[in-house]
């Protein structure tokens, strides 16, 4: 075999882990999160504060989004728990917004690829999409099966939280039944994920490795100063680039970077860097949790608000005379995943999180590795398998060529 596709293969099984491993806290901290909100907070209370859709429990929505900020998966998973409990429709796509695209850690990334221009964009942008997101759901409310969705959200986290428990949620919260009940919930959430985000991260590292940044260049409509309907056709084609990468903006910034250095318009970039909520995984899961008519409904309203929120934002950047130029951006080299940085101690305290709660767990019922039910399902489990397979030979492969 040749021995430059066995160098590239070691590299994507580097980047997927990689990529995996900067996002694994994020993971961790969003399904904490909301297994929390599941066991803890009651159905009454939700209503009670996000329950409308008026100007305060879309705040609510926005700054909880905000405050529990993680990656896309996790603040789906936050989302259902949100719905499932009786919040709004809008208030609950507020906080799905909000806890992926106002983000700090995000924002640092971008600085460090892109400039502070971009960080600028990302959280105007963030509000934006929240507005946007909003008006556009008023809009089209009637075509949203909201009540047959929030049934099946119920359904699917095993409603029963704190409001059948008859105890108050300060209680519960100071009761080992309660954080039993926690855990069980937090290993549920990577249950019903893992075959995703296992398949996902693999795939984004075959991409990273295996395709050359060109391809993503003639993706896009190129050309100095270019019109409405070629920044119109770029912000479109974002999403579409999106896919290809499969993970959303926290791994898709170095690319970014040598798109936007390479010609792509601001536009384009920011409709990159939003698009991590309409890429395929997203919508499975999102069928998975409400029903596909509502994962779709939800990808129509995500994909319209975006690609206003980019245009407008390379517009108004414009006529502020921000708009930065691509000869700014940082040359994107390797790399370094796996430092002794920030994202090593969080990964180490909620690696110990997570050890604690599957122990607890496995105590409490036990638990297998289940392959579901359905083609999708199954085909998914055998595709995490082969994932795994090409992951550890990619890993065996390094190791042999520095023996």
């Amino acid at each position: 075999m040749d021995g430059s596709f066995l160098q590239t293969w070691h590299q994507s099984a580097i980047t997927a882990l990689g990529l995996f491993w900067m996002a694994f806290w994020a993971f961790s901290f969003g399904y904490v999160i909301s297994a929390m909100i599941q066991v803890f907070v009651t159905r009454e209370k939700m209503r009670d504060a996000m329950g409308d859709e008026g100007p305060k429990s879309v705040a609510l929505g926005s700054v909880f989004g905000f405050i529990s900020s993680s990656c896309s998966f996790a603040a789906l998973s936050g989302t259902r728990a949100l719905f499932a409990k009786g919040a709004g429709l809008v208030p609950s796509l507020a906080f799905l917004l909000a806890s992926t695209n106002l983000v700090i850690e995000l924002g640092i990334i971008i600085a460090i690829f892109l400039g502070w221009q971009f960080v600028v964009g990302e959280y105007v942008g963030g509000v934006l999409l929240i507005l946007l997101m909003w008006l556009v759901v008023k809009l089209t409310r009637r075509l949203a099966p909201v009540d047959a969705a929030r049934k099946r959200a119920q359904e699917q986290q095993g409603d029963e939280g704190a409001e059948n428990s008859g105890i108050d949620w300060k209680s519960r919260m100071t009761s080992w039944n309660g954080w039993a009940d926690v855990s069980r919930r937090y290993v549920m959430e990577w249950g019903m994920v893992w075959k995703d985000v296992t398949v996902g991260f693999t795939i984004a590292g075959i991409i990273a490795a295996f395709v050359p940044k060109a391809f993503f260049q003639w993706l896009f409509i190129g050309g100095d100063n270019p019109g409405f309907f070629a920044l119109l056709a770029q912000a479109l084609v974002g999403p579409l680039a999106a896919f290809f990468t499969f993970i959303g903006s926290m791994g898709n910034i170095p690319l970014a970077a040598v798109l936007y250095g390479n010609g792509v318009a601001f536009a384009g970039i920011m409709a990159f860097i939003f698009s991590d909520l309409v890429v395929i995984p997203v919508l499975r899961v999102n069928a998975k949790y409400y029903g596909w008519k509502m994962s779709f409904y939800i990808l129509g309203v995500f994909l319209v608000v975006l690609v206003a929120t980019a245009l407008l934002l390379h517009y108004g950047f414009a006529v502020l005379g921000l708009l930065p130029s691509g000869d700014q951006v940082k040359s994107v080299t390797d790399r370094m995943f796996f430092a002794i940085d920030y994202t090593f101690w969080l990964n180490m305290v909620f690696l110990a999180i997570s050890v604690v709660f599957f122990g607890w767990k496995f105590r409490q019922t036990g638990f297998s590795l289940s392959m579901g039910t359905g083609v999708i399902e199954r085909t998914l489990f055998w595709l995490a398998l082969a994932a795994y397979c090409w992951l550890a030979v990619g890993l065996l492969i390094g190791l042999g060529g520095t023996g």
